[in-house]
């Protein structure tokens, strides 16, 4: 897409950028990747006065320019690089008006850089209720830029903005802030002559991190290096006066700017909550209330969309066998790819609920004093505070939850945050675990308002986060490591949920959960479709004859009949057959046929395919027309040595622990290969996770069975 202008969005975190973000793009942005590294690039296009066109970058949160994390580095990254595709033209600071002073170190680092800034005051509507008034027009004068009120949430001030960056130059209009070249003049002056470059900040900021920019060469590195240690060019002193220097001036910016006239005491009503929320006991009660509603809701309110889906491939199938010409295609069309989609798509209403859930947990501001709860707890077993963000966000997904863990100082707890995140069900399991529950688990309500599946449901996501704290632990006593983790976190106060928000989050996570594990699905269904329908000629000509000989001296309803078990031998004999008899030995103490084991293939490129792979195997397997539903034909199907169900009790609860523990996400191991720079982690973490899958599979087959 053409753009006239392209803009940085930048700011701490909880200052409601991303919430700024999602209201000036809406739903014209993607996702993607900053250039040679895993870090979330979030890009969207808005426009402007006069028909301009804006390409917009989000940038990850950070306090200030010197980066706590891999993800704040790249603020810097951005900035200071003209020749980096992501540079701005504009950059757009979003500072929290009920915390104006801490929120403008960063604004005075950035307007230090020398590039054109637009101060964007959020929240405005919050400070007035806490008794803060800010002179908007005063403050805009000191800083000698353009400062503009709004309110993200209410959607207010979005117009007058866009007017703010369609007016703002492209050359520099902010004030000169502290004196930075003070700080080391002579080092400063040799940068920006060897640079040939007239910015003191940039000089600096060159001496502290110049080894993340791609743009030097080697020997421009070894001069930054001479310059530093023939200087004596300490780095932590230097940002420590530097910030003592900056909140000095800040101090001057903002007297008479900020006027606190005392009306309600400052986030009274956050304290308030927080009593109740953070409390050593009902804190942790209110949590497991909280998730129960959670996953009850997820099986309560999905379950008719969930049928009307699931109906609609039925009725989609029937009619494309009535209508489309008999043949091969039009088999793989209807029993490969509508199968395989039909077992994604069915998935929509939970994963949908799920995420609207979590949105609406960390909007809140609630999910921050979930990770400050946790804390103590997760020290006794070997893991920081900031572990339990990577773990939370598993819920949805572990890749970009073990990216997340780069803002983990310490080594160890890092390597151990990566090793266990895997463990938490994320929302790839859930297709699989509600599947196997709506199969065994019935559909009862507990004294009257306690649903027996949602609480099932609530089990396994509780078994795999108990997994993971025990694996910390073992972890915590076998890696060595020297270096003290510490945990530092602002609590926001607590907000409404911004609903736009939350549907906008809803949207783009069922979208990306169909259109990245379709993909896949689609993939392996065609694949699977085509070694089931297939197999050695010599075994295929037998079965045939066979069945030949026997409809010769049958009517039409028992071979109606036959029909269906020539299917199911042709099936037990074709590639992918053969396949699940060679590793049936292994897996039948757990309680697993030929079929779930070429599921348990197909899901090592991702979980979700088990549903596809289920609904694949079934409709080339053939059946009833009344059992036409991927669930009833589980429901109906027969151990044929037995007579008995092949889904029991004691064979889903195997199945679910199976997919609770074992690594079956080639891209979980792909994140930790490239995250631990090692092949060593992702084998070991590959190995322990199969074993534990295997063991607690054995362990419960034999007790239930």
């Amino acid at each position: 897409m053409a753009k006239d202008i392209k803009i940085a969005l930048v700011g701490n975190p909880n200052t409601g950028k991303s919430t700024l973000f999602n209201l000036l793009t809406g739903l014209n942005q993607k996702i993607g990747n900053f250039p040679g590294i895993t870090v979330d690039k979030k890009l969207g296009y808005c426009k402007l006065a006069e028909n301009k066109q804006a390409e917009i970058i989000d940038l990850p949160g950070t306090y200030s320019l010197y980066p706590k994390s891999k993800d704040e580095s790249i603020v810097f990254q951005v900035l200071a690089d003209k020749n980096n595709p992501s540079h701005p033209d504009i950059v757009v600071l979003v500072a929290d008006a009920t915390n104006l002073r801490r929120n403008l170190l960063l604004y005075s680092q950035v307007a230090d850089l020398g590039l054109p800034v637009v101060l964007v005051l959020n929240m405005t509507d919050m400070a007035k209720k806490e008794g803060i008034d800010i002179d908007i027009n005063k403050l805009s004068e000191r800083l000698g830029i353009q400062v503009v009120a709004i309110s993200a949430r209410s959607n207010s001030g979005i117009d007058q903005l866009k007017m703010a960056i369609g007016n703002t130059t492209p050359i520099a209009t902010q004030t000169t802030g502290a004196d930075m070249h003070m700080l080391a003049p002579e080092a400063i002056d040799l940068v920006k002559s060897h640079l040939k470059i007239d910015n003191d900040y940039l000089a600096l900021q060159l001496l502290h991190q110049h080894q993340p920019l791609n743009v030097f060469s080697i020997e421009d590195h070894s001069v930054f290096e001479k310059i530093k240690s023939s200087h004596n060019f300490e780095s932590s002193k230097l940002q420590a006066a530097e910030t003592i220097a900056r909140y000095r001036y800040l101090g001057t910016v903002l007297s008479g700017v900020i006027e606190d006239t005392g009306a309600v005491k400052k986030f009274a009503f956050s304290d308030k909550l927080d009593a109740v929320l953070t409390n050593k006991f009902w804190g942790f009660l209110i949590f497991i209330a909280i998730l129960f509603f959670i996953f009850n809701s997820i099986f309560s309110w999905s379950s008719y969309p969930m049928e009307l889906i699931e109906y609609s491939f039925v009725w989609l199938t029937e009619f494309g066998h009535q209508h489309l010409p008999e043949g091969v295609l039009t088999n793989l069309l209807l029993d490969g790819v509508v199968a395989g989609l039909g077992g994604v798509v069915i998935f929509i209403p939970q994963i949908a609920i799920l995420f609207a859930f979590i949105s609406i947990l960390e909007d809140t501001g609630y999910m921050a004093r979930v990770t400050f709860m946790m804390d103590k707890i997760m020290r006794k077993f070997g893991l920081s505070g900031k572990s339990v963000v990577p773990m939370i966000g598993s819920l949805a997904c572990a890749v970009p939850s073990i990216m997340s863990a780069r803002n983990i100082e310490s080594w160890k707890d890092r390597i151990i945050t990566i090793m266990v995140v895997p463990l938490v069900s994320c929302s790839a399991r859930l297709p699989v675990y509600t599947l196997l529950i709506s199969l065994v688990v019935p559909e009862k309500m507990l004294w009257g308002f306690i649903n027996l599946q949602g609480l099932t449901l609530m089990g396994m996501y509780l078994i795999s986060i108990f997994a993971a704290v025990i694996v910390a632990f073992i972890m915590k006593l076998i890696i060595k490591a020297k270096e003290r983790s510490y945990f530092i976190m602002e609590l926001p106060v607590y907000r409404m949920p911004r609903w736009t928000n939350v549907l906008y989050t809803m949207y783009e996570k069922s979208k990306t959960f169909v259109f990245e594990a379709g993909k896949v699905i689609i993939a392996i269904s065609i694949i699977l479709w085509v070694l089931a329908s297939y197999g050695p000629s010599d075994r295929f000509e037998k079965i045939d004859k066979k069945y030949a000989a026997i409809e010769a001296q049958k009517d039409s309803v028992q071979i109606s009949t036959l029909e269906r078990d020539k299917s199911a031998e042709k099936l037990e004999n074709s590639y992918a057959g053969i396949l699940g008899h060679v590793i049936e030995p292994a897996i039948k103490p757990l309680g697993f046929d030929w079929k779930i084991g070429i599921a348990l293939i197909t899901s090592f490129a991702a979980r979700e395919a088990f549903v596809g792979t289920m609904a694949t195997i079934y409709s080339v397997d053939g059946g009833d027309e009344e059992v036409a539903t991927i669930r009833n034909k589980m429901r109906g199907a027969t151990n044929p040595d037995t007579g008995l169900p092949v889904f029991t009790f004691a064979t889903a609860f195997s199945l679910m622990l199976f997919y609770a523990f074992a690594m079956q996400c080639m891209s979980t191991v792909a994140v930790v290969y490239r995250e631990t720079k090692s092949w060593k982690w992702p084998v070991i973490q590959l190995v322990y996770m199969t074993a534990m899958a295997y063991v607690a599979s054995l362990i419960a087959y034999q007790l239930l069975k």
